[in-house]
């Protein structure tokens, strides 16, 4: 029977997003690889130290642990890393993921050339990655995909059985449509058009799908593990109707829906504490980065 990935939640990372290279990554930068590669077989014995994403990712493999009702284990999750590293490179990748006793058995290294072209034979649902220049690739090949901040403050413990995912409305789980509106016509404008078409459910914008994977493992349901979702956004009323039709259109919920009408995401992000926020916003994404981990979606018109 041929070996497939169907009805799993895929998800593709980077190396220096799931562990801390940033020390390593100044050689690589210099553009020696070679060097590079010397330092990490040099490093092979010693373990990575978790990157940004590393919480996200331990915790969504969890599910893969935990027994369905028929009391199996049911393979729910799959992570793979695809990374510019060299294959040699890459043998620390996998010994740290061993050490942590993260199942990670799958991963493709570049040596230096884009990595995301392996996206769609994965059926990625979810990109993670520090190169801006794949994740722009990616969101034009339809992934879900965001450039992880690697400096970003890393996750809380306080919810180790929930994964905890947090995303920016218009130009995230929404089109830009609204973000055009205001980005030309300035806040009344805006206002005005999400009350008139406030029963007209927005388009779906790049993270839609994850939404909705991450929905449909929650609804799989296990005793130990569970997704809890927020929408955190910019918006504030009227204009917050129209962003929950859209949701309740899609028949998707999400557990908190914040509407801060322009206040600073961060300290918001904190309390609510995520193993990973995503924004359209490099302004967002900064201040929530002093709080939470969180990446760049580089989507719709304030990337254009």
């Amino acid at each position: 029977m041929a070996v497939t990935l169907d009805g799993q939640l895929v998800v593709a990372i980077s190396s220096r997003a799931l562990f801390n290279f940033e020390e390593e990554n100044k050689v690589f930068e210099q553009g020696d690889d070679r060097a590079y590669m010397k330092l990490q077989l040099e490093r092979l014995e010693q373990p990575a130290t978790p990157g940004v994403a590393f919480s996200l990712v331990k915790k969504l493999l969890a599910f893969n642990d935990a027994p369905t009702a028929e009391g199996e284990a049911k393979q729910r999750v799959e992570v793979v890393i695809l990374s510019r590293n060299d294959p040699v490179s890459g043998m620390r990748v996998f010994r740290s993921a061993q050490h942590y006793g993260l199942q990670i058995q799958r991963g493709s290294f570049t040596r230096g050339q884009p990595p995301w072209r392996y996206l769609k034979p994965l059926n990625a649902n979810l990109f993670l990655s520090t190169h801006l220049s794949d994740v722009r690739a990616a969101l034009e090949a339809g992934v879900p995909a965001a450039q992880a901040y690697p400096l970003s403050v890393h996750a809380s413990e306080a919810y180790p059985n929930e994964v905890r995912i947090a995303f920016d409305g218009d130009a995230v789980l929404f089109s830009d449509e609204a973000e055009r509106v205001y980005a030309a016509e300035g806040l009344s404008a805006f206002q005005q058009h999400e009350k008139d078409k406030a029963t007209l459910p927005l388009s779906a914008g790049p993270f839609k799908p994850l939404l909705a994977a991450l929905h449909r493992l929650q609804q799989e349901g296990t005793p130990a593990m569970r997704i809890r979702t927020a929408l955190v956004t910019a918006r504030s009323a009227p204009a917050h109707e129209r962003a929950i039709r859209t949701l309740m259109n899609w028949n998707i919920e999400v557990d908190e829906a914040m509407f801060l009408g322009g206040l600073p995401k961060g300290e918001f992000l904190r309390e609510f504490a995520p193993d990973f926020f995503f924004d359209d916003q490099t302004g967002h994404v900064d201040s929530a980065a002093l709080h939470v981990p969180s990446g760049h979606v580089v989507s719709g018109v304030r990337n254009s």
